[in-house]
């Protein structure tokens, strides 16, 4: 897929799953439970272990159509080992130029993340696709509304204080896309290995975000 085309799906799909996990056995059954929820769009993290690994070997046994991109990516170098291994896009918690210049010479989609007014436009004038507003817990969705109104041209994703019911608020308020871990990827259906469970949470998230009316 080229850059375009994955900027595309991301907003077309609208939810990015935050994949965290301790334990990378736990990868295959968690990511084909996600799938069959609905996910198209997986982020692994760079604090998953063997996270390079992982994302090699889930380019070759996912769906071709599961876009999946690398997150928690903290320099350049990083992103360079994440996207040789087949990572599609890039996403960081932090605002670093290293990290937008390598994603830029590697032609791949790139989400800083950003906390306050002029660290949002920085990302946005140094080549972000996507500004990740994080942790947005804390600034909640009428920040988001703030920001738009003076500054309409920004693409912004909250991560941070999405649920499986307000994907739909975070997009009114002005986000082109959500992240969501936690609420999706639970510690106690880790533990308990409950897949069932992601998948039906997945299938929640994905129904308010198309629909509005996830139960």
């Amino acid at each position: 897929m080229t850059k375009q085309e994955i900027l595309q799906q991301i907003e077309k799909q609208k939810a990015v799953c935050v994949l965290r996990i301790s334990d990378d056995s736990l990868f295959e059954p968690v990511s084909e439970a996600l799938y069959s929820g609905g996910i198209r769009l997986l982020e692994i993290t760079m604090t998953v272990p063997n996270a390079t690994e992982l994302i090699r070997i889930a380019r070759k046994s996912l769906p071709q159509d599961m876009v999946i991109g690398v997150g928690s990516v903290l320099t350049a170098s990083a992103t360079q080992e994440a996207v040789e291994a087949g990572a599609e896009f890039v996403v960081s918690p932090v605002l670093k130029k290293e990290i937008i210049d390598a994603a830029k010479t590697l032609k791949k989609p790139v989400m800083c993340g950003a906390f306050t007014p002029t660290e949002i436009q920085t990302a946005w004038e140094w080549g972000c696709d996507i500004v990740k507003v994080f942790p947005a817990n804390i600034l909640r969705m009428d920040f988001f509304r703030a920001i738009k109104a003076p500054m309409p041209h920004l693409k912004l994703m909250p991560t941070g204080g999405v649920s499986l019911t307000n994907g739909k608020e975070w997009l009114a308020a002005g986000a082109c896309a959500v992240g969501v871990g936690s609420a999706l990827i639970s510690s106690a259906d880790l533990k308990n290995r409950d897949f069932e469970s992601i998948s039906e949470k997945a299938k929640i998230l994905i129904s308010n975000l198309n629909n509005g009316n996830g139960s």
